[in-house]
């Protein structure tokens, strides 16, 4: 059945058919329109726009509809045009001619609009119930590794860190992403039910009332924005592009980390893969994966920004390619969150490794010329004296720890034995700002 026709003479074409159905994309909305047709048709029965009755019937058949679909015994399959045309053939099928009153004083604009928003405050509240669930974890395992580790700038060791605070950084990455969406949420909490097609009905329909029964806060301002209206989709993709921008940053932390190169940590076996050539390889596919996927969520934004951006006034059939490019996004972004968490919560870190790596890398110079400014040398000055400590200790090959008092006063005779204690790393991490290391 299609839910329109009357006025052409000739049938779709075929492959016109084929082309136009969005099925395969829009059926996982089926709870979404269920719910908001149940919603609807309460409202037409107190509004004695259609007799309650016949409200009471069509909410009794939307019922056993929604039921048959989750227990498996109806599926979303055949020759329909999208979920809405699905469900109210359904609906005529199992209560007969009075199933076609559903549709009074709606418009397939507000009712995609509408399931499509309903989907999304849904879905999004589980995305941030994945973030807080990572968040969850990377705080446990930092809280449990507070081994000190090189810190950097342009991929050269620069300062002593810990691997606590260098993971609790995307603790707080993830902190901003969790209230970027439930920002989205506030903005997009609005009932775009009652707009029709794009200017109202005649009918005295109540949208407070469908408004409350769904839960949103308040009906759309303007019908041709409400039905038109995909702002939130491209701000919540948006969203799950930083936050695929801040797993990629932290995926790539993980392969760098676990190379022999850096040795930092192990990725858990159950995250990795191995080559079908070199017996020896482990590969963080997890995090490798993770990092190509951003791409594709990318792709989702300047995909339904491209589609929106020529659009008139109001509803226009490009929109239906917003559910494939958002569904994308948000799969992807869910299944790497969820990938992310277990990958960490699996890490082995490598405590000795890091050790030796702060000791290799003169991170304690800074240091070093802070001490000299508490001796009354301009930063400037001190600056290059360290810099020719460096050049000495490469040289010499030792770590500015180990060089003597001696080896100190070649370059300013204000060292004295305090400057160990001062250079110690231990104490650097105890030192000002750096107490929440």
């Amino acid at each position: 059945m299609k839910l329109w026709g009357g006025r052409f003479k000739k049938e779709e074409n075929k492959l016109m058919e084929d082309f136009n159905t969005s099925l395969p994309v829009d059926k996982r909305l089926y709870f979404e329109d269920i719910t908001g047709s149940i919603a609807h048709v309460k409202m037409l029965g107190k509004c004695n726009i259609i007799p309650t009755e016949d409200s009471k019937l069509i909410e009794l058949g939307l019922v056993s509809i929604l039921n048959d679909i989750e227990n498996n015994n109806l599926l979303i399959e055949g020759d329909y045009e999208d979920i809405h045309s699905f469900v109210e053939s359904n609906l005529i099928k199992r209560i007969g001619d009075v199933g076609k009153k559903l549709h009074t004083s709606r418009s397939r604009n507000d009712q995609v609009a509408l399931d499509t928003r309903l989907y999304t405050k849904h879905q999004t509240m589980n995305t941030i119930e994945n973030i807080i669930s990572l968040k969850d974890t990377i705080k446990t395992v930092a809280e449990r590794n507070p081994y000190i580790m090189p810190g950097y700038t342009h991929l050269q060791r620069a300062q002593v860190v810990t691997f606590r605070h260098h993971l609790m950084a995307y603790f707080s990455m993830l902190s901003r992403d969790e209230q970027r969406l439930r920002n989205a949420l506030e903005i997009l909490d609005e009932n775009p039910l009652g707009c029709c097609a794009l200017a109202g009905t005649t009918y005295n329909i109540d949208r407070n009332l469908t408004t409350t029964e769904l839960g949103f806060k308040k009906p759309v301002d303007n019908f041709l924005d409400g039905v038109s209206d995909r702002d939130y989709l491209l701000e919540l993709i948006s969203d799950f592009s930083i936050i695929m921008m801040h797993l990629s940053r932290l995926s790539e932390e993980l392969i760098l980390w676990s190379s022999q190169e850096f040795g930092f940590v192990q990725i858990d076996d159950s995250y990795s893969t191995g080559s079908s050539i070199m017996p020896q390889k482990k590969n963080p596919d997890a995090a490798e994966l993770i990092r190509g996927k951003t791409g594709s969520v990318y792709g989702n934004l300047m995909s339904l920004l491209t589609t929106m951006k020529g659009l008139p006034l109001a509803y226009n059939k490009d929109m239906q390619e917003d559910k494939q490019q958002f569904f994308s996004a948000l799969d992807t972004v869910n299944s790497c969150l969820k990938i992310m968490k277990e990958m960490i919560a699996t890490i082995k870190v490598k405590e000795d490794n890091m050790k030796k790596a702060v000791k290799r890398g003169f991170l304690n110079a800074t240091e070093v010329a802070d001490y000299l400014v508490t001796k009354q040398v301009p930063f400037r000055e001190a600056h290059g004296i360290v810099g020719a400590i460096v050049i000495y200790a490469e040289e010499n090959d030792k770590a500015i720890e180990d060089l003597t008092l001696d080896e100190f006063k070649q370059f300013s005779e204000l060292f004295t034995e305090d400057i160990y204690k001062f250079i110690d790393y231990s104490e650097v991490l105890k030192r000002g700002i750096k107490t929440n290391l």
